[in-house]
């Protein structure tokens, strides 16, 4: 099932119809452990309203309340050799080979709900950054309880330059106004996604497409309950959290981002995040 954050409430798709929550509360709706079969048996007394359906496109809002954004750095083969390769200058480049072998992952804080937009908001590029990225990423839902309840499709928009410049200067290449998107709903199943889904980015400038690509969950070195494991460990999210887990899809060296260009990322099971570059 499907559940979209909408000005009109919460909606849900569940089996091509549409139910709108009693539940008026994003936080309290979706940091419920075993999260599936509660909405499933909450839908029994729901009765399903077709007129829904065009709310989750019109009326649609970031699927976040209170939660905060985490990240995940270099969990598929692609990043790590990107990353060694944008921090040669800085000497940096092993760290990133040495952490995609380690038993600890990357795991960063990538953005409170307020500074997170949705589909079809404006996501941006450092002003003091020439070089600028999205990454399209897999992004679990987490209850407070630690279990992955839900996923969505995140945008870890992110300043290759002033990374590849310093590995410490981590937070301000990826942590910044309107660098993280989400949306366009969470994804709640009764198994994990499935691990031959695609993730896709398309990106275009005056309406021409100029990247397109494509890879499987499956390229993933780490698993997903690896990842939550080590961000639960001193942590804990009274309202549960988002965990963007990587990304295999990066443009060549010569590519960056502009003012204008739409970025497309869309991810089998869920549907399409689509935002513009201010």
């Amino acid at each position: 099932m499907r559940i979209y954050n909408t000005l009109s409430g919460i909606i849900i798709n569940h089996n091509n119809q549409y139910f709108l929550s009693e539940e008026k509360n994003w936080d309290t709706f979706v940091n419920r452990s075993n999260l599936f079969n509660v909405v499933n048996n909450e839908l029994q007394n729901l009765q399903p309203n077709e007129d829904l359906q065009a709310l989750t496109h019109s009326a649609i809002l970031t699927p976040i309340g209170s939660q905060e954004v985490w990240a995940s750095g270099v969990t598929y083969f692609r990043s790590r050799e990107a990353r060694i390769e944008e921090s040669k200058d800085a000497k940096g480049g092993d760290f990133y080979a040495r952490v995609y072998d380690a038993d600890r992952p990357e795991l960063f804080f990538k953005s409170p709900a307020y500074r997170t937009v949705g589909p079809g908001e404006k996501i941006r590029i450092r002003a003091d950054s020439k070089w600028n990225v999205p990454e399209p990423e897999l992004t679990l839902f987490i209850c407070s309880a630690g279990s992955i309840e839900g996923y969505t499709i995140g945008n870890d928009v992110s300043s290759r330059a002033i990374e590849g410049e310093n590995p410490l200067y981590l937070p301000q290449a990826k942590s910044y106004n309107g660098a993280t998107a989400l949306g366009p709903c969470l994804l709640v199943a009764e198994k994990p996604i499935d691990p031959d889904a695609h993730i896709g980015i398309e990106i275009s400038r005056d309406d021409t497409v100029i990247f397109k690509e494509e890879i499987s969950i499956n390229q993933m070195k780490r698993k997903h309950t690896e990842l939550v494991d080590y961000l639960f460990r001193e942590l804990d999210f009274p309202h549960g959290t988002y965990l963007m887990t990587g990304t295999g899809i990066i443009p060549a060296d010569d590519f960056t981002l502009q003012s204008g260009d739409t970025v497309k990322i869309t991810i089998s099971e869920i549907g399409s995040l689509i935002n513009v570059v201010a």
